[in-house]
C-alpha cells in the first residue's frame, strides 16, 4: 500500500509539468505501444479463435460431429447400425446419410456437384439457412415421380448460394442433375440425366459448401443414384465434439471389417491444424509487442529518474527512504502500463465490434478485397473473445510492465543525496 506521501509523488510523476514536455510525450508513447500491442493481441487471437469455432459449427452443422461410412459408399441393412450408433453413450442424433459427386446442368453450363441425400428433420433444419424459395417444397413422397425418370421432373432440390450464381438457377427453374452410372442396357450403360425443380436455395456462410452442394431428400437420392434402400453412411453428433474419437470407439470397434468412423478432426485434420499452429504462431509473435511495449516503459522512467535526480535526492534528505522511492517508481511505471491495457482492451472490443464496416472500408479505400470467401471459407469476418485469453495477455501486459519498472526504481531508490547535492 501508498502512503499519501507516496501517492502524491507518483501522482505528480504521471502528470510531468510544463518544463517536463518531452518526458511528457515519451511516457505517452508508452502508453500509446501498451494500447496498440494489446489491442492488436486482442483482435488477432480473437478473429483467429471466431474463425475456428465458426468454421466448425457451420462443418458440423452440415457434416456432423462424425460419420459412419460403410466400404464401398453403400450401407446395407443399415437400421441397426444406426440403432447401435444412437444407443452409445455420448451421442446426441445420428442421422441416415447419402453423399456422392455428380454433375449438374443448366442453360449449357455443366459444373461439379456434391448431392446429399438428407432426412426429412435434418432438411428441416436447413430451412433457417434459406436465402430464397421454401425448404417445404422438398417433399419426401415416394411415388410413381420420384420412382422413375418419367414426367418433366423428378422432385424438388435446395442449392447452395454460389452454386445458383455460377450457372444462373433461380427458384422454379428446372436444373438437369447427371448421373454417369446409369443403368444397364443392351447398347451398355446409359448415362442418367435427372430434371429436378429448384425449390430453395440456401446459404451456410462455408464458401465450398455453398458452392457445391445439392440438397434433396433421402428417397430422391436412392432413386437418382440407383441405391434401392441402401444409404451412404451415418451422421453422428456427440454431446463433447472434442471427445468425439473416445464416445464413438466402441462403435469403432464394433463395426471394424463393415465401417469405417471418420470424425471431424479426421475429415478436416489439415484446415484444423493449420489453423491451430497459425494461431500459436501468432499468438507468440505479436507478444513481442507487448514486450516492446515494456522496453518503452523502462525507457520512460530512466529519463524520469534522470531528470528527477535532484529532487530525488531532496526527498532523501527530507527522510524519504529506499523502499519509498522504489514503491514511488513502480506504481508510475505499473500505472502506464495499466492505462495503456484498459486503453488497448477497449479499443480492441471496438475493432471487433465494428470489424466488418473496417474491412469494408479498407477494401472499399484500397480497391483490394480482404476477405475472398474462397480463401477463407466464410463469408464474413468471424469474432469470439476467450476470456480465459484475455485475461491472459492483460496478466502479460501488467507483469512486463511492472519488470520493466524494476531496474529505474532501483536505479532511484539507491540514489546518494551527497554525491548528487555536494555542489548546491
Amino acid at each position: 500500500m501508498l502512503s499519501p506521501f507516496e501517492w502524491m509523488i507518483s501522482k505528480r510523476y504521471l502528470w510531468p509539468g510544463k518544463g517536463e514536455a518531452f518526458i511528457a510525450l515519451v511516457a505517452g508513447i508508452s502508453v500509446g505501444v501498451v494500447m496498440l500491442s494489446v489491442a492488436m493481441l486482442v483482435i488477432v487471437m480473437s478473429v483467429m479463435n471466431g474463425f475456428r469455432g465458426e468454421l466448425l459449427d457451420k462443418i458440423v452443422g452440415l457434416n456432423g460431429h462424425a460419420i459412419v461410412q460403410a466400404y464401398g459408399g453403400k450401407l446395407d441393412n443399415w437400421e441397426s447400425v444406426l440403432e447401435e450408433v444412437r444407443e452409445t453413450d455420448g451421442v446426441t442424433s445420428a442421422s441416415p446419410l447419402i453423399e456422392q459427386p455428380l454433375l449438374v446442368s443448366f442453360n449449357g453450363r455443366t459444373v461439379a456437384i456434391l448431392v446429399r441425400g438428407q432426412t426429412q428433420e435434418d432438411i428441416d433444419e436447413l430451412g433457417e439457412k434459406v436465402v430464397a424459395g421454401e425448404i417445404e417444397a422438398l417433399t419426401f413422397d415416394a411415388g410413381p415421380s420420384l420412382r422413375s425418370d418419367e414426367g418433366p421432373e423428378a422432385g424438388a432440390v435446395a442449392i447452395g448460394s454460389r452454386l445458383a450464381q455460377n450457372i444462373g438457377a433461380r427458384v422454379g427453374d428446372t436444373i438437369t442433375i447427371i448421373n454417369p452410372q446409369g443403368r444397364s442396357t443392351p447398347f451398355g450403360t446409359s448415362i442418367r440425366q435427372v430434371p429436378y425443380e429448384v425449390g430453395a436455395i440456401f446459404e451456410v456462410g462455408v464458401y465450398d459448401y455453398d458452392e457445391k452442394f445439392i440438397i434433396m431428400p433421402i428417397p430422391t437420392a436412392q432413386t437418382l443414384l440407383l441405391m434401392e434402400d441402401s444409404i451412404g453412411m451415418i451422421e453422428v453428433t456427440v454431446e463433447d465434439a472434442d471427445q468425439v474419437g473416445e464416445i464413438l470407439a466402441p462403435v469403432k470397434e464394433s463395426l471394424a471389417g463393415r465401417a469405417v468412423v471418420a470424425d471431424w478432426k479426421t475429415i478436416n485434420a489439415a484446415l484444423f491444424e493449420a489453423l491451430q499452429v497459425e494461431r500459436a504462431a501468432m499468438g507468440f509473435a505479436l507478444s513481442f509487442m507487448v514486450l516492446v511495449a515494456a522496453f518503452n516503459i523502462l525507457s520512460s522512467l530512466v529519463m524520469l529518474v534522470r531528470a528527477k535526480t535532484r529532487d530525488i535526492a531532496i526527498m532523501r534528505t527530507m527522510g524519504a527512504t529506499r523502499r519509498s522511492l522504489l514503491k514511488i517508481f513502480v506504481t508510475t511505471g505499473t500505472t502506464i502500463g495499466a492505462i495503456g491495457t484498459i486503453a488497448g482492451l477497449l479499443l480492441g472490443a471496438l475493432v471487433l465490434l465494428f470489424r466488418e464496416q473496417i474491412v469494408q472500408g479498407i477494401a472499399f479505400v484500397t480497391g483490394q478485397e480482404l476477405w475472398d470467401p474462397e480463401v477463407r471459407f466464410l463469408s464474413t469476418m468471424p469474432a469470439r473473445a476467450d476470456p480465459v485469453e484475455i485475461i491472459a495477455i492483460t496478466a502479460l501486459a501488467l507483469v512486463l510492465s511492472f519488470l520493466a519498472t524494476l531496474y529505474p526504481a532501483l536505479k532511484a531508490a539507491n540514489t546518494d543525496p551527497v554525491q548528487v547535492l555536494r555542489y548546491e
